[in-house]
């Protein structure tokens, strides 16, 4: 008789003698305290089961201790027991394709598909039908191989990497974290990593020398061919976050007097082990890039006729000392699936890929998105970098704004009088610095946005601060209007109404100024604009409101 399971019932059990209780459905959480004081269990001798939608599908993940993450279930046992540290199994559910209420996606069956990998993975483990499991990993995608091996032993994912053709494997090897590609290789043969540094492609071997030890460099290049770790040792030479940097030498070039029979030929023979042969470059014998074509031009193209009448010779390209950043603006402004990149004379050197590109907008992005919330970047990922790592990221900025905003105490501690006089002022002091901060935030996002699109330059920051100022006014006034006739309502002050609107409506004029105009200063200074975000910003627009607050008031109540 089939057995049926659904999502969020757990694992059933094996054999061994157990007090099983649902974190989800069925039995409360208190049963679980009740259960561990009744038979005296600690809760490190617990093992909870339960479904995780945050991991992929028929996945499992144990761990010894940890947070309970978004599982309502797992926090109420963790709030019964007063404890983390219980192990637990979680079983990957995956999450819904269309919109669906989460518990009755967590309480609906399995559908066919899913049960049906289920069963093929069980079989084949089971089993040990090592051909049917070679031929099944064949039609794996290969970057979805790091979420596989994170789900399984060191010796199961050794296994399973040889039983991968050469291609593939390099293909996975590439895909993987630092920390695994340098575990993988402790347990690979010279043999093996010879295979593997014969199929990557340049540009991915100089990634895997930059980012692993010493003593694996060194293994590395010892089963690595000779005219390989020249290429390897050149490419290493360019400054980082450079367009040499970022280059692999695997491309397709032709020599202008042959003809597009030859330049077919020649893509048949060397094609496969180029990075891609999309596009085509046409260069003199000593190397000079006079052109390119594109393999659409090739197919349509007269067989008889020279490449040189056929080839485009406004060619876009690159300088291997270009900056990334730069780089990457010229793939979103051209379209391009591949970027040429040649010396100080013009020799073409190599090429710049959409996935390398793709690479780099993710980092920068990262970055951008580390100094607006001021934090110094990270070079890892949030979860593998240490917790000293994290602080010494975020403390310097935290010190910094903190000592910044001392100023602001020291402007609310110079008007204690006036304070005193009329206590009731102090109620807006939060939202009249809420108000700014948000304002600024709002103008200093767009200009920075505008200016990494290069909508806006620093020539234009007049018509930022004209822009702005019209803004800040429609918007302020409005907000100046509601407050007053809340503040009427409230506490029937016409004065207290006048000084807060005014205050407020000068503060977002004032807010939204500097958002505009510092990330133009920032980069005017060849810094990067997103260090004039959110909590830069928000601690000079405090200090700046706080005074305008009580200069104001101090003038209409005579304080």
């Amino acid at each position: 008789m089939p057995v049926r399971y659904r999502r969020g019932t757990g694992l059933p059990p094996t054999g061994q003698t157990a007090v099983r209780c649902n974190p989800v459905c069925g039995i409360r959480p208190e049963a679980v305290q009740a259960a561990c004081h009744f038979y005296q269990i600690p809760a490190k001798d617990i093992l909870v089961i339960y479904d995780d939608k945050d991991i992929p599908f028929a996945s499992l993940r144990l761990r010894e201790k940890g947070n309970q993450g978004s599982h309502n279930g797992m926090k109420n046992i963790s709030l019964m027991l007063s404890d983390i540290n219980f192990p637990r199994i979680r079983v990957g559910i995956g999450r819904p394709e269309l919109p669906i209420d989460m518990v009755d996606f967590v309480l609906s069956k399995f559908n066919q598909q899913e049960l049906e990998l289920l069963e093929e993975l069980t079989a084949l483990i089971e089993n040990k039908s090592i051909n049917k499991l070679r031929k099944f990993l064949e039609n794996v995608n290969s970057a979805d191989f790091p979420s596989i091996f994170e789900e399984i032993t060191e010796e199961q994912i050794i296994m399973v990497y040889r039983l991968l053709p050469k291609t593939k494997a390099a293909e996975v090897f590439v895909e993987l974290e630092t920390s695994a590609q340098e575990n993988l290789i402790n347990y690979l043969t010279d043999s093996e990593i010879k295979n593997v540094m014969n199929e990557i492609y340049m540009d991915d071997a100089v990634d895997l020398i930059e980012e692993m030890p010493a003593n694996v460099v060194k293994r590395i290049l010892a089963n690595t061919k000779p005219q390989n770790r020249k290429i390897i040792n050149e490419l290493l030479k360019y400054p980082d976050e450079t367009a040499g940097s970022l280059m692999t030498t695997e491309f397709i070039d032709f020599k202008e007097n042959i003809t597009v029979e030859q330049a077919f030929d020649f893509i048949k023979a060397k094609g496969l082990k180029k990075e891609t042969v999309y596009n085509c470059y046409v260069t003199t014998i000593d190397r000079k890039l006079l052109g390119v074509i594109d393999i659409k031009e090739l197919l349509v193209a007269d067989r008889t006729e020279l490449v040189a009448d056929i080839m485009d010779t406004g060619v876009i390209k690159a300088n291997t000392l270009d900056d990334q950043e730069e780089v990457i603006k010229m793939f979103d402004k051209y379209d391009c699936v591949a970027l040429p990149v040649v010396d100080k004379e013009d020799r073409l050197v190599g090429i710049i890929t959409i996935d390398d590109a793709i690479d780099v907008l993710q980092e920068e992005t990262l970055e951008d998105f580390e100094k607006m919330a001021a934090i110094a970047p990270s070079e890892d990922s949030y979860l593998k970098t240490g917790v000293f790592t994290h602080a010494k990221n975020r403390i310097v900025w935290l010190l910094i704004l903190m000592i910044s905003s001392m100023i602001t105490g020291a402007i609310i501690e110079s008007f204690e009088a006036a304070i005193s006089s009329l206590p009731i002022l102090v109620a807006f002091i939060p939202m009249i610095m809420g108000t700014g901060g948000n304002s600024g935030s709002q103008s200093s996002t767009l200009t920075i946005r505008g200016l990494a699109m290069d909508e806006i330059t620093t020539k234009d920051a007049l018509k930022v601060m004209w822009k702005e100022f019209r803004v800040s006014f429609v918007v302020g006034l409005v907000l100046a209007i509601v407050n007053s006739i809340r503040i009427l309502i409230q506490y029937q002050d016409p004065q207290i109404a006048f000084t807060v609107s005014l205050t407020l409506m000068g503060t977002v004029i004032l807010a939204k100024e500097l958002g505009g105009i510092l990330p133009i200063l920032a980069k005017k200074l060849k810094l990067d604009p997103a260090l004039m975000a959110s909590p830069v910003l928000t601690t000079v627009v405090d200090t700046v409101s706080v005074l305008l607050f009580f200069t104001i008031s101090t003038i209409v109540f005579g304080l």
